[in-house]
């Protein structure tokens, strides 16, 4: 591949797709087209900025002008730029709606005008609302609860249509919860360790005990690389993990590699206006591509751990409240 773009790749994961890319194909061209809102970060992408491979597109997609630029002479294009946090979509969901929906749209559509030959979309598992038992696979129906997952099952309807109408040519892929570095500390883990390295208490909502699958994001780019070598176009699939656990479980766990204790460390806080109480999906499809995941998040935890200690300088108190 002569040139890949990924949007939002000044992000959490899509910087590590980047990182992925850039290792895997060091011979392709990298554009990263990013709006750097303030979930993204220069310093996740400068170690790239010497190699003349590599260019950060400072962007919006949902500007026609600047996704047709971006997406010129493309041969991959992996969409990685979400507006992502569920608490966020509650009082903002216009915003979510105008980056997931109307962005996508723009890209597709700038993607069809510039023939780009392989199109990654990153969808999300929170498209299929609740699953209560059991998991679902890839032919589950929309069933989104909340303003993000609406905005991402719109995105998702547009990609299929331009797919059936167009001909283009995109995988779609629904992960579960990611964790790993550079995440931003909105979300549970990384906020609870900034917390608790400052003795705090872990913000939880509700009781706690709304179950989630968590996957690791280089397991993640594991399966996108498997998607761009084997996915078939216009196709779905899921990517997950056996690994569940409750809120409270993930923020016990955090507290006892602090060595403090939790009852003393976790504060029960309000809930969202409606909070999922499960995902789980089934992943089989992406497992008879050769995909399985490598790691554990118990085992990944001291290392995410000491990334967030040494780059506390990232989160300041201007930014998060904790």
């Amino acid at each position: 591949m002569n040139k890949i773009v990924v949007t939002g790749g000044a992000g959490f994961i899509g910087s590590h797709i980047v990182d992925f890319v850039i290792d895997t194909y060091p011979n392709s061209k990298v554009f990263v087209l990013d709006k750097m809102t303030y979930a993204a970060d220069y310093r996740f992408v400068s170690q790239h900025t010497e190699n003349p491979n590599f260019r950060l597109i400072v962007g919006d997609i949902c500007d026609y002008k600047s996704c047709l630029s971006a997406l010129k002479d493309a041969d991959l294009l992996i969409h990685a730029a979400a507006e992502s946090h569920v608490d966020n979509s509650f009082s903002n969901s216009m915003e979510f709606t105008k980056t997931n929906t109307m962005g996508t749209h723009c890209l597709m559509e700038a993607a069809l005008v510039q023939s780009v030959k392989k199109i990654i979309h990153i969808s999300t598992d929170e498209i299929y609302g609740e699953v209560l038992s059991g998991s679902i696979d890839e032919s589950g129906a929309y069933a989104p609860t909340n303003p993000y997952s609406a905005s991402k099952a719109a995105a998702e309807m547009v990609v299929r249509a331009y797919s059936k109408s167009f001909k283009l040519p995109v995988i779609v892929v629904r992960a579960n919860n990611m964790y790993g570095t550079r995440q931003f500390p909105e979300k549970l883990i990384p906020r609870s360790i900034l917390t608790l390295s400052k003795g705090g208490k872990i913000p939880l909502h509700g009781s706690g005990l709304n179950q989630r699958t968590f996957l690791s994001v280089h397991d993640f780019c594991d399966a996108i690389d498997i998607l761009v070598k084997k996915g078939r176009f216009g196709e779905i699939y899921n990517v997950g993990t056996e690994e569940e656990y409750r809120n409270i479980d993930v923020a016990k766990a955090l507290c006892e590699l602090f060595g403090l204790d939790s009852v003393q460390h976790i504060n029960y806080v309000a809930d969202r206006p409606f909070n999922d109480a499960r995902y789980s999906v089934n992943y089989n499809k992406i497992l008879e591509l050769g995909w399985s995941k490598r790691r554990v998040l118990v085992d990944e935890f001291p290392g995410i751990i000491s990334w967030y200690l040494q780059n506390k300088e990232h989160y300041n108190d201007s930014k998060l409240a904790i």
